[in-house]
């Protein structure tokens, strides 16, 4: 059979046998290339896109390889004067068999990538959606099946028409674009592709100088036509308790300035939607800010990102940054207790400052993925907003930016303009500090005709274009992982301070020291339910009293879902070496219980009797100082009152030397 082969060095045509091995072809290659570096030749059945290198299909016959008569097979490769490989060129079945045993124990970079368990859990189905006999076109057996309950490929137009889902989920996207499984290289290769809008430097043609010195066809981006995305990364965001979201707009309520927050969480299949992902939110961390009326100041970049990430990782059900949230909420004159309702079809959903950040951290969160080449595709990062609703009530909405958004953020071409709805396009600059190649950009729209007109986006467009809606909501019945939200939250200061004496008072309040493994008690249950609180985990790993190890420990137990069903489950936290210095730190540092002018009593006795008001014991002590007064007058016992005329006044315990009223408080001594 007839193959073409064609590179930068021309088109040449050669005769295979179908069960010729790729080293054939390889050798091939090698005879009409310049100085070529073999650990570099790649092919592909496109002029740009889908390569792979030859080395890895060593032991593949063409056959294999889906190669047929007349078939085009496009080569690129890199001299060897570019290469960092200084061996000298060995001869061509030499060259073919190091090269194979070099990379014959290297697996695709796409290979090696460890997917997130909700990636896992859909490459592992079908995804195909289920449908009942139709009573009315099915003539067959129960058994039996027809194109009327067949059931539908994920990706069904007319199912997501009906059931109003806007955009395919990733995986149903994937299966869309997927070749079916064959013999193929191009079956055998992933189907995504990150997009890229920057200048190719250097120039794969190598006949100029490199951006910005010079540009060509073959280096500089094609135009781009902003269009909605067809799929998402994430369908739906789902808050695992409204306390969550209570405990964060509390600060907002108390001081009226915006607040942001980074989203703890996981992804968990959605049934809701075909091959559907949803995040699962189960804290929200708050990194220092500067809150201000009408927006916020955040250190960027965050510096304990590491830590928190770290310490998410460690529950029970392994949790990740899933997102991010901010408030934008502005009481409306008339009514405080309402908002204005501002983000709205009319003015704007996100801003175009909020869609470019989105965009620089979806760029720095991307998603593990063996369908792209590179190992890695897209963000499952959501954008999430609390905003007010049109009757002026709080309410979340939730949001990602498109691919193109990100592609446009990396290249330098998009910046923020004065109105929030509108994205403007940069100039093109030439310098060499701050090169910037900006292609032509264009938009389609419906004018009144209802005809689709496309426009250019130079100088500015619409941020919808950026945008995909992600739903989200609340559970029915919510299961949260952390079960308390009452630990002071970090990075409020003036608000709520995290201090150990806090921490100490409560757990001394809780009856912490005296609880040990192995015992059953109700309040161990109290005392797991209180631990249970991402915050003060958060904190106590800053105080150096806990290890490394304990805060594994102590962060596994918390998170488990049967912590509540028995008081032994908390065992494992009060066995650590770290508890045991805590507690020590508790019984002789806590903050004792406030004064009064009442009786003493012992520790034991005064355990339970830190919520009893002062005026209660200065009560008792008044009518105890009234009672011994007339104990000393019935027996004439003179030291009692010390003389005869000596009263003492049953309300404040004064000692007068007279009758009638007291002479501090004024009231009457009988």
């Amino acid at each position: 059979m007839l193959i073409r082969i064609r590179s930068k060095d021309g088109n040449f045509r050669y005769d295979f046998s179908p069960d010729d091995d790729i080293s054939k072809l390889l050798e091939k290659i090698l005879e009409t290339s310049t100085d070529p570096d073999v650990s570099s030749i790649t092919i592909s059945n496109q002029p740009r896109g889908n390569e792979v290198k030859i080395s890895a299909l060593k032991g593949q016959t063409l056959k294999k390889l889906g190669l047929n008569h007349g078939d085009l097979v496009f080569v690129s490769y890199k001299p060897k004067s570019e290469s960092n490989d200084a061996t000298p060129a060995p001869s061509t079945s030499a060259a073919t068999s190091s090269t194979g045993a070099a990379k014959e124990s290297a697996k695709r970079p796409w290979e090696l990538v460890q997917e997130d368990p909700v990636d896992t859990y859909w490459r592992s189905t079908s995804g195909k959606i289920p449908r009942q006999r139709d009573s009315r076109f099915c003539k067959h057996a129960l058994n039996g099946m027809c194109d009327y309950c067949m059931p539908l490929e994920p990706y069904d137009a007319a199912y997501h028409k009906e059931h109003s889902i806007k955009h395919l989920s990733y995986h149903a996207y994937l299966q869309k674009i997927t070749p079916k499984p064959s013999a193929s290289a191009a079956s055998q290769l992933p189907p995504l592709n990150p997009l890229s809008y920057k200048v190719k430097v250097p120039c794969p043609t190598a006949t100029h100088p490199p951006w910005p010195a010079g540009i060509c066809t073959a280096c500089q981006p094609s135009s781009i036509t902003l269009q909605s995305q067809p799929f998402r990364m994430v369908d739906h965001l789902e808050i695992a308790s409204l306390e969550i979201i209570d405990r964060f707009l509390q600060a907002w309520r108390k001081t009226g300035l915006q607040r942001f927050g980074w989203l703890i969480g996981r992804y968990e299949p959605y049934d809701k939607v075909p091959m559907g992902v949803k995040a699962v939110v189960e804290a929200i961390y708050e990194p220092p800010q500067q809150g201000e009326i009408d927006g916020l100041t955040l250190g960027w970049p965050w510096e304990e990102e590491t830590r928190i990430r770290q310490l998410a990782s460690e529950a029970s059900t392994p949790l990740s940054v899933v997102g991010y949230i901010f408030t934008d909420l502005d009481p409306t004159p008339e009514d405080r207790t309402k908002n204005v309702y501002k983000r709205h079809p009319q003015s704007f959903y996100l801003s175009s400052l909020e869609a470019i950040f989105a965009a620089t951290v979806q760029k720095s969160n991307p998603t593990a993925s063996k369908s792209s080449p590179t190992g890695q595709y897209a963000s499952r990062l959501v954008t999430a907003v609390l905003t007010a609703t049109e009757d002026g009530q709080v309410d979340v909405s939730a949001y990602q930016v498109s691919e193109q958004a990100v592609a446009m953020v990396e290249a330098d071409m998009i910046e923020a303009s004065v109105d929030p709805g509108i994205v403007r396009v940069k100039e093109e600059d030439r310098t060499n500090d701050s090169a910037r190649y900006v292609p032509d950009v264009f938009f389609s729209y419906r004018n009144e005709y209802n005809l689709e007109v496309k426009k250019s986006a130079k100088p500015c467009f619409p941020v919808e274009y950026l945008l995909v809606n992600v739903t989200h909501g609340f559970p029915q019945n919510p299961s949260p992982i952390f079960q308390s939200t009452a630990f002071a939250i970090e990075n409020r200061p003036g608000l709520e301070n995290q201090s150990l004496e806090t921490a100490m008072s409560a757990l001394n309040r809780l009856e912490a020291p005296s609880l040990y493994p192995g015992s059953e008690s109700y309040k161990k249950i109290e005392l797991a339910k209180w631990l249970s609180d991402w915050h003060f985990v958060a904190f106590l790993q800053t105080t150096q009293l806990f290890s490394n190890d304990d805060i594994k420990v102590l962060m596994r137990t918390i998170t488990s879902p049967t912590l509540l069903e028995d008081a032994k489950n908390i065992d494992p936290v009060l066995e650590t070496e770290g508890w045991h210095t805590l507690m020590t730190f508790t019984r002789e540092s806590a903050p004792a219980r406030r004064s009064s002018s009442g009786p003493s009593a012992s520790g034991a006795d005064r355990m339970d009797d830190d919520d009893i008001p002062p005026e209660v014991y200065d009560q008792i002590a008044a009518d105890d100082a009234a009672r011994a007064a007339a104990a000393a007058a019935a027996s004439g016992d003179s030291s009692a009152g010390g003389s005869s005329n000596i009263q003492i006044c049953p309300h404040c315990t004064f000692e007068n030397d007279h009758g009638g009223d007291c002479d501090v408080c004024g009231l009457p001594l009988a």
